[in-house]
C-alpha cells in the first residue's frame, strides 16, 4: 500500500479517482490547489504526489519546482498538455512520470506502482554499474562519464540503468517500454527512439558515430563499451 497525494482541483476528477485509488489499495490524501498540496506533500509518511497541472492557485509546474526545492518524493505529473516541448520541462523540473489527460484510474494505478518500483529504497541495489568510461549509480541516481558527471532527467536515468545492467544485450524497445516505461508496447515505441536521442547528445555521441549506445534497426537497442 502506498501512502499516495493527490492534487486536483476538479471535485469530480479529484473524488473518482481517490475512490479509485482506494480501491487498489493505495491510502490516499487530497487536495484542490497547490499551497493546500505543498503542505501536505511535507508530510514525511508520503510516498508519490499525483499532481495537475491546471490548479486555480499555482501554475502545478510552478508547484512541482516549489516542492522540488525542499523534496525528493516521486511525482507524477497529470496534464492535458502533451506537446514534447512542455513534456520535457516538467521532466527537467522533476516530474518522475506523466500521463496525458484523459486516462483511467487503472493507467495510474499501474504509473504509481511502477515510479515506486524505481524509487530508491532500503533494500535497492546500491552497487554502481561501470561499462567503459560511464559508471550510473543506482543509489545516488548519479552518472558519470570519463570522471565527467552528466545531468540525466528521471527516466533518462532509468532507461540508462537498465541498459547499462544489461550490457552488450540488445535489448528490445518492446522490454524497454515494458519495464522501464511500464506501459504496453504500441504506437509508443517512439518515446524510446526520443529517449536515446537525449542520451546520445548527454554522451557527445550521434547515431552515425555511436560508441556506447546503439541502435540494432528492427531488434532493438544495445549499450556497449566502446571498441578500443
Amino acid at each position: 500500500m502506498a501512502q499516495v497525494l493527490l492534487v486536483e482541483d476538479d471535485a469530480t476528477i479529484r473524488v473518482a479517482l481517490v475512490r479509485a485509488l482506494s480501491e487498489r489499495g493505495h491510502a490516499v490524501a487530497s487536495a484542490a490547489d497547490a499551497m493546500s498540496g505543498l503542505r501536505a506533500a511535507l508530510d514525511d509518511r508520503l510516498d508519490l504526489v499525483v499532481l495537475d497541472l491546471g490548479l486555480p492557485d499555482i501554475d502545478g509546474a510552478e508547484m512541482l519546482r516549489m516542492l522540488r526545492a525542499v523534496s525528493r518524493t516521486p511525482v507524477i505529473v497529470a496534464t492535458a498538455r502533451d506537446t514534447e516541448s512542455e513534456i520535457v520541462r516538467l521532466l527537467d523540473r522533476g516530474a518522475d512520470d506523466y500521463l496525458v489527460k484523459p486516462f483511467s484510474a487503472g493507467q495510474l494505478d499501474a504509473r504509481i506502482r511502477a515510479v515506486l518500483r524505481r524509487a530508491p529504497g532500503p533494500d535497492t541495489e546500491d552497487r554502481a554499474v561501470e561499462v567503459g568510461g560511464l559508471r550510473v549509480d543506482p543509489r545516488s541516481r548519479e552518472v558519470s562519464l570519463d570522471g565527467r558527471a552528466l545531468t540525466l532527467r528521471p527516466r533518462e536515468f532509468d532507461l540508462l540503468l537498465y541498459l547499462a545492467i544489461r550490457a552488450g544485450t540488445v535489448v528490445s524497445k518492446r522490454e524497454l517500454l515494458t519495464e522501464v516505461w511500464q506501459i504496453p508496447y504500441g504506437g509508443a515505441d517512439k518515446t524510446v527512439d526520443v529517449h536515446v536521442a537525449w542520451l546520445r547528445r548527454k554522451l557527445g555521441e550521434t547515431a552515425a558515430s555511436a560508441r556506447y549506445l546503439h541502435t540494432m534497426r528492427g531488434v532493438g537497442v544495445k549499450l556497449a563499451a566502446p571498441e578500443r
